[in-house]
């Protein structure tokens, strides 16, 4: 498994290692709860009314879950959603990010081979507006879960207020170190929580604001320790940081750099294409200005 995510997403194999033994662990989890899911009763003798008497409680499947999981973590993410919803009694419908299917599939067809029902887990591939806006808005689809951009998710929840739906979505990290922190081992942790998956997750350290008696000392240290990170095959042993999702998203995040440096922002190190231009170099670049232009908000657009 770990090797599919390496080889579908370039995320590099030892943090791919990593993810899939998360895997494992959500489901394990998930098996666990699936034996406290039971029900309850409630005392009403808070009311004369009640006096005597017993209600009982029964916790009973939502029925179909609508799953929409991104590209980051293939195969983790995905187990977030199934697990639970099989656990719970639900059957599932997926569909996994267009890069990135293969995970999914392969985690789907062990899931039947372990036992799971014919029928209760299935896996539809395609975009977002077509095949994610279908599960959101069909009619048997009673609970929803979806993992991605914030406008994407808050708007997926406008559209179906009557259902269930569970969001969990991205923003922009921030590292806050005072000077009378031990900013050393923060810089140290940020080489690894900034750049892990080429900076693709949800909570990535995207900003780092510093208390300016460290400042320098810190930026120093980080930007050492980025120059150490080893860029290219995911599937190399000794690589820490590999492609971006596709081309389109390298050359985007690319402008964005070159905008900032252009803007008056500093450039320490990265910035550049390297492992014959499939990768961006992990890049670390101060005083960016608070505004940009028009055309690059447009440009960063997310799309479903």
């Amino acid at each position: 498994m770990a090797a599919t995510i390496a080889a579908e997403a370039g995320k590099p194999i030892k943090t791919a290692r990593v993810e899939a033994q998360r895997c494992v662990d959500t489901l394990r989890f998930s098996a666990i709860e699936a034996a406290k899911l039971t029900g309850g009763t409630v005392p009403m003798e808070a009311s004369p009314a009640g006096e005597g008497k017993v209600g009982i409680m029964l916790r009973v499947p939502y029925g179909v879950v609508g799953a929409i999981s991104p590209f980051n973590f293939p195969l983790n993410l995905v187990a977030h959603k199934l697990g639970p919803a099989l656990a719970a009694g639900n059957s599932i419908v997926l569909k996994p990010a267009g890069q990135t299917p293969i995970s999914a599939i392969k985690l789907s067809e062990l899931l039947l081979e372990a036992g799971v029902p014919e029928g209760w887990l299935n896996v539809v591939c395609g975009s977002g507006s077509e095949v994610g806006d279908a599960i959101v808005k069909h009619e048997l689809t009673k609970a929803i879960t979806f993992t991605g951009s914030a406008p994407v998710g808050w708007n997926l929840r406008s559209e179906v207020p009557h259902k269930k739906v569970n969001l969990e979505l991205g923003s922009t990290a921030p590292l806050v170190v005072n000077d009378d922190g031990d900013w050393e081992t923060a810089a140290d942790k940020a080489k690894i929580h900034a750049y892990s998956h080429a900076g693709q997750s949800c909570i990535s350290i995207q900003r780092i604001i510093l208390h300016e008696a460290i400042a320098e000392d810190f930026t120093a240290r980080l930007a050492s320790n980025i120059e150490q990170l080893v860029v290219g095959d995911p599937m190399d042993e000794n690589t820490d940081v590999g492609p971006l999702i596709t081309p389109g998203d390298r050359d985007r995040v690319k402008e964005w750099v070159d905008e900032a440096v252009s803007g008056g922002a500093e450039l320490l190190t990265g910035g550049e294409l390297v492992d014959e231009d499939r990768c961006l170099a992990p890049t670390l670049i101060k005083d960016v200005p608070s505004t940009r232009s028009a055309g690059a908000r447009r440009s960063s657009a997310p799309s479903p």
